[in-house]
């Protein structure tokens, strides 16, 4: 009987594509598992995807855009706030679950192999279906404010597909520090608070002039501005402030995998 040794390397390794489409099946399972628990017991079930962000832009709406008169860049606050929160909320729910996504599936790491990094990728995954359920609120508003969208709307997976990147490579680094120190599962909310106010959700970048600079700084600036400004189409896209995103994606995304292959080999000893 030949028996097979996996030997850890110790030289820098990245996501390996080819691995992940071996295991598709694997992935698929895992992505099919999270949307099948995630409303499980709940009575609306799905309809959740849709209460949250609309209920927020209700209460920014009331607070910031009634009675603290910030401006919507020339469109109508609700739907200005709105098309921000569709996509914070998928990124925020995105690197929610992939930074608990190894330690809630343990009991599947220390039985059998497979690449670990399928679990946090699977995570970030399932939030796309409510982005899409949400979404239909979106096309509601845009109906009742009559706003018509361009050409440019056809540019909006773009910023969907930098978020999602975002959120795998900051799930790589939350998920793989989760496993020894769960620390990560206390401060991660108060970081994401901290993440909503120098984000341009509630308010336009053009609003604070002088501190543009730092703002480029946080990833989800430039992207969410693009996707907004895609959306409702009459504001400009800042091609500059996305570029800068992008680049900050992807530096993420690749130190994110890099860190994760490193660290996996000791998962299934400490988890």
């Amino acid at each position: 009987m030949q028996t097979t040794i996996i030997k850890p390397t110790n030289k820098l390794q990245f996501l390996n594509i080819q691995e992940i489409f071996n295991y598709r099946e694997l992935l698929f399972s895992l992505v099919k598992r999270d949307l099948q628990v995630r409303y499980r017991q709940t009575i609306i079930g799905g309809l959740w995807a849709i209460v949250q962000p609309l209920t927020t832009m209700i209460i920014f709406s009331f607070f910031f855009g009634h009675l603290a008169n910030i401006s919507g860049g020339g469109v109508p606050y609700p739907i200005f706030s709105y098309a921000g929160l569709l996509l914070w909320t998928y990124f925020t729910g995105a690197i929610t679950a992939s930074s608990a996504s190894m330690v809630a599936s343990s009991s599947l790491i220390t039985k059998v192999y497979f690449p670990r990094i399928i679990i946090p990728i699977a995570a970030t995954i399932t939030g796309l279906v409510d982005y899409a359920v949400a979404s239909l609120v979106l096309i509601v508003l845009m109906f009742y404010y009559q706003i018509m969208p361009s050409t440019q709307i056809l540019l909006v997976p773009l910023t969907l597909l930098l978020t999602w990147f975002l959120a795998m490579g900051m799930g790589f680094w939350l998920s793989a520090i989760n496993v020894k120190y769960r620390d990560v599962g206390y401060v991660l909310p108060f970081f994401i608070q901290l993440m909503l106010f120098i984000t341009p959700v509630i308010y336009p970048s053009s609003i604070a002039p002088n501190f543009r600079s730092v703002l480029a700084l946080n990833p989800m600036t430039g992207i969410i501005d693009a996707h907004r400004a895609m959306i409702l189409g009459g504001l400009p896209i800042n091609w500059g402030a996305l570029g800068i995103s992008a680049v900050l994606v992807v530096v993420i995304f690749i130190t994110g995998s890099a860190y994760f292959k490193r660290v996996e080999r000791y998962f299934a000893d400490i988890i």
